[in-house]
């Protein structure tokens, strides 16, 4: 504006103002533009720690460049936290160091990176920012509390019987052939003689104790304003089982009302969840009796997942041991199912003081 003022009107002094005004600011771009160097590493110690332990980011910078020193505004962020990274006189082919603290009270993953670094030139006139390095994720796990207790195996009789058996039973399963390492004394002489080679007896375990754990993530069963309190639980609930029963080699499974599941990998999967609108109780019910993954069904809940018990409690014809864990009830336990198991509890610790204390496992 005042250069074409000043040519404009005629009036010099207007048009070496501008043209000092253009200069300052196409110096001040060139100086911002200019990218520096650096080298960027970063170091959680360590990446996975459970709800409330100490967890560190070291970040090391190196300045990479040839020809000046870098003198820089630089700052990481850990979650919704900005740290500052002093950068003053770096020279090149040095480096330098900070560690600060990872906030670890709430259970998730808590990004952290990249590095932000700011050019701004000495006016104030531009100033550009930049990220160095790769981002990394620290996974909060839930606080596990420790279990004794582990459900007995269910046996299934050929008349229809259901029996707990502790230390489990071999039953027949299949045939298959013969393959070198396999034990002689397991081949089927009769059926390796009407086919006219080996064939092998397979057996299984099926009193083995199968636990399958599942978590309410959907967000109307937790509707109190502080939902942290009952979904933190289950998930501390969910943690403590499923660690449990991985002590004992008992095979475990962990579902969430919303999808999902698997056995690899828990501690993170329960980092990671969340609670959801879109999660059906209903959908997951089916889901868990068209695939009989076990024969105890741990159900972990919150106060408003109460009035549902009743799609949990019509489980019990594929799992004939059913557990619900209940947190933020204030004493208002719904009835239960026929044949199940209430543990109303206010938080984790007391869920495994009432867990310790089934007689009926």
């Amino acid at each position: 504006m005042l250069l074409a003022a000043g040519f404009w009107f005629g009036y010099p002094e207007l048009t070496l103002l501008g043209s000092t005004a253009a200069i300052a600011t196409g110096c001040a771009f060139a100086h911002a533009a200019w990218r520096p160097g650096l080298s960027v590493k970063r170091v959680a110690d360590p990446d996975r720690v459970a709800r409330g332990e100490p967890a560190t980011m070291t970040l090391t910078v190196r300045n990479t460049g040839r020809l000046a020193s870098a003198s820089l505004i630089a700052e990481d962020r850990c979650g919704a936290r900005p740290v500052p990274v002093p950068l003053l006189r770096l020279r090149p082919g040095h480096d330098t160091t900070v560690s600060y603290p990872v906030p670890t009270h709430r259970r998730g993953v808590i990004p952290v990176g990249p590095l932000r670094v700011t050019r701004r030139d000495a006016l104030g006139l531009v100033s550009l920012a930049r990220g160095h390095g790769e981002a990394a994720n620290v996974w909060v796990h839930p606080r596990i509390h420790h279990l004794n207790a582990v459900p007995a195996g269910v046996a299934r009789s050929l008349d229809g019987r259901i029996d707990k058996v502790p230390h489990g039973t071999i039953t027949f399963d299949s045939l298959r052939e013969y393959v070198v390492g396999d034990e002689l004394r397991r081949v089927h002489w009769r059926t390796s003689a009407k086919v006219g080679e080996l064939m092998v007896r397979e057996d299984l375990d099926t009193s083995l104790p199968q636990l399958v754990v599942l978590l309410d993530d959907r967000a109307p069963a937790h509707p109190r304003e502080s939902v942290d309190e009952t979904f933190e639980s289950a998930c501390e609930a969910a943690a403590s089982v499923v660690a449990a029963a991985v002590r004992e080699d008992i095979p475990v499974t962990l579902q969430l009302v919303s999808g999902g599941g698997g056995t690899a990998d828990f501690l993170d999967r329960l980092a990671e969840a969340h609670l959801r609108g879109d999660g059906d109780l209903h959908a997951a019910t089916n889901r868990l009796r068209q695939q009989r993954l076990g024969d105890t069904l741990v159900f972990l809940t919150g106060p408003g997942g109460g009035a549902d018990l009743g799609l949990v409690g019509a489980l019990r014809g594929a799992y004939p041991a059913v557990v619900v864990g209940m947190f933020g009830s204030d004493g208002a336990t719904p009835a239960a199912v026929d044949g199940m198991v209430v543990l109303d509890a206010k938080d984790g610790p007391e869920f495994a003081a009432e867990w310790e204390g089934v007689q009926r496992w």
